[in-house]
Order: structure tokens, then sequence, then C-alpha cells
């Protein structure tokens, strides 16, 4: 996995570096210490993991994650176990407290592979289909046409299909860059939903597949766009 450090602190990212060196599948892309730095590689390189400080001065890691919304998995590095929670809630991989411990960093790297190994986008132009692990050698294909919903699960997501549901190990935001965004939309928190697969619609809520879907408030007027409904 390619990863990318963005901590201010030279020390830290020093620690951070050190640990991804001893750690085999990891390879260090690069280490910066500013976010405006860290969105031109971003651009120009392919990065699968970034290990985020949550306090720096130029933007601070939550107001990274709250602006920009296509960015590969996140580690959140910081003294603060406060931000733990808020982190969670933008669907960050792991949290990890300074000063680092390796044993600790080894089992969310870990948790990241797992993720990263999950999931893959294959058939005609990567847009028809989605491969998820079941197993560790069993890979099974999902339509997205016959994808209903998915719902988010402490550290798994359940994708739910014509056929039935399928439990993995993601993010949302991991299974959320792999669903076509013209077909899908996140409408709340915990749940993206197939647009075509929405029978009813209620002042803030959907149904699917017969199941009643909340709709959060930030996401209401965006998905009646989408439908056309305003």
């Amino acid at each position: 996995m390619n990863c990318l450090i963005i901590d201010d602190d030279e020390i830290a990212r020093k620690s951070v570096e050190h640990c991804i060196a001893k750690t085999a599948f990891l390879n260090l892309a690069a280490s910066c210490s500013g976010i405006t730095e860290a969105l031109d590689i971003i651009k120009n390189k392919s990065i699968d993991l970034i290990f985020l400080d949550v306090e720096m001065p130029e933007m601070s890691g939550m107001d990274f994650l709250r602006t920009f919304k296509d960015i590969p998995q996140i580690i959140l590095i910081t003294g603060k176990k406060e931000y733990a929670a808020e982190g969670f809630d933008y669907d960050v991989t792991d949290f990890l407290l300074k000063p680092l411990d390796y044993a600790r960093f080894l089992k969310a790297v870990n948790k990241a592979q797992q993720i990263h190994q999950s999931m893959e986008v294959k058939g005609e132009n990567g847009e028809d289909s989605l491969f998820i692990k079941k197993e560790s050698s069993r890979f099974v294909r999902l339509a997205f046409k016959d994808i209903l919903y998915v719902e988010a699960l402490a550290d798994y997501v359940n994708i739910y299909t014509t056929e039935g549901r399928h439990t993995i190990l993601s993010t949302m935001k991991a299974i959320e860059t792999k669903l076509p965004t013209r077909e899908f939309m996140r409408i709340h928190r915990s749940f993206i939903v197939r647009l075509d697969k929405i029978a009813e619609i209620e002042e803030n809520s959907v149904s699917v597949g017969g199941k009643p879907i909340p709709v959060s408030r930030s996401n209401k007027d965006d998905l009646f766009r989408r439908l056309n409904l305003g």
C-alpha cells in the first residue's frame, strides 16, 4: 500500500516513517508537513493510505476530512483521545495516539490492508460490478444493478442485494469510492442507496427493498435534485 504522512511535527513524521519502514506491505510514497503539499501529492501519485495528524496550523486534519471527499483510507494520529469519536464520523480506518506504539500501529495498518484487499471493481470500463472478498482467497461478484443499499456496521458494512446480504470489513468511505456516483448516493452517515431502487419517499426517509432508510437533513435537498423532485 502506498502511504502518505501529513504532520507538521518533524519528529512525529520520523516516527511514522520508521513504523512504515518496518512493515513489509507498506511503501512510503511521501511525507509532508502540510495539507497544501499533500494535495499536490494526492493529485499526482496513487495513494492508498494517509497517516493524518489532527492538529496542524495550516488546516486541521478534521478540516481536511470535512472538506475533501475523494480521499484514500485515513489513519488519524494525535495526542488527544477526544478526537477519536469525531474522526470515526468521517469513516477513518483507525486512530493512533502519540507516541506511537508499533504493535498498535501494526494492528491499524493490518485493518487498512484487509479493507484495501477486500474490494475490487472489475467489468467493462470497470463500472459494472464489485468484487468483494468473502474469504482469504475467495471473491464474489456483485453486479451494481443488483445492489439495493449499503449499511454501516461498526468496522464492517452490510451490502444488501436482490439475493441477500453480504458482510465485509470496510469503511463506508472505501465502498462509496467503488460505486458509480450516477447510480448510488450516500443519503445518511450510515446508508448508501441505489437511486433506481427507491420505491417510496417520505419526509425524512426512503423505502428500498421494503426497508425504511433515513435521509439526513444535509442530504435531503441533493437527493430530491438527483430524483428530479425539486
